[in-house]
């Protein structure tokens, strides 16, 4: 019993030393720094933070296109090889957006969804639109995490009109584990963008919503589409209108270091198997199956 009680003890530790280092800190000015710093072209600087990283991280670069990198900026925005990520093709299946890590995911209840176990977070918050948030009532959802040394780019999970993009300005917190089980509404907090699309082929008619949920060091999204970089300095306007056609694979843009995203499907979307929270997922595999296809 001491045993185990000591181990408790050593565990909560650590994670209040993680939580204090990566949380308790100037998070915009550390951004801003790490923003600057990986924008440096050294390629000197770039090898021995690369090695650093190592010690901490499990960063994989020989899927990278790239062999050499003039600044941290193009590690942590890396193209793969080409075939390096199969894209499930299948009618029925929506494909993950990104590499991740899957955290909590189920069914809109009342207006909520869940960052962690007991840890629930009003939807209208995160989206920014009650009218929306109205919308997705018993809706399924899913969370991925991107850790740092994570292949950061996200691409589209089936083949869709990309209709609307929210951008929502906001705080930098950690989106580890550790931060989501001590800091309510995390998600709602963040800077974020809110990209509202319309599936198309086999699932036409079928919405969907991409979250992407910046973190400390991050708060930078690059978005192809509409050929817009969004950051704790943008000072555009919030409402972006388009209509974006994107192919199922497609890249859609990148975070410039690891984040979240969530993901939002209508009513009747099953996960696909083996997905469940604490498995990883590779950008392209069933991340979910359409409703006419759920078992």
């Amino acid at each position: 019993m001491n045993a185990t009680r000591r181990l408790r003890d050593r565990l909560l530790l650590q994670e209040d030393l993680n939580f204090l280092l990566t949380n308790r800190v100037p998070r915009h000015a550390l951004t801003h720094f790490m923003g600057w710093f990986s924008g440096l072209r050294q390629p000197w600087l770039v090898k021995c933070s690369v090695a650093v990283w190592r010690l901490f991280t499990d960063l994989d670069l020989t899927e990278a296109k790239k062999t050499r990198f003039d600044s941290l900026h193009e590690v942590f925005t890396r193209e793969l090889k080409d075939g390096a990520r199969p894209i499930d093709t299948r009618a029925e299946v929506l494909a993950s957006p990104c590499d991740a890590i899957v955290g909590a995911c189920g069914s809109v209840q009342q207006g909520q969804v869940l960052q962690a176990k007991g840890m629930p977070y009003p939807l209208h918050e995160l989206l920014g639109s009650a009218a929306e948030a109205a919308a997705w009532e018993g809706g399924s959802y899913l969370t991925l995490r991107l850790t740092s040394s994570m292949y950061h780019r996200f691409h589209a999970p089936a083949d869709a009109v990309i209709e609307h993009v929210r951008y929502i300005s906001g705080d930098t917190w950690n989106v580890n584990p550790i931060a989501l089980k001590r800091v309510e509404r995390l998600f709602c907090r963040n800077e974020r963008a809110v990209l509202n699309m319309r599936l198309a082929g086999g699932a036409e008619g079928h919405r969907l919503a991409l979250v992407p949920v910046a973190a400390i060091l991050v708060a930078s999204l690059r978005l192809h589409f509409l050929n817009l970089r969004l950051h704790l300095r943008y000072g555009g306007p919030a409402e972006l209108p388009c209509h974006a056609l994107a192919r199922k694979g497609e890249e859609l843009g990148w975070f410039e270091h690891g984040s979240t995203i969530i993901v939002f499907a209508p009513p009747g979307f099953a996960l696909a198997e083996g997905v469940e929270p604490g498995t990883r997922v590779r950008m392209g595999q069933a991340l979910m199956t359409l409703p006419a296809c759920s078992s």
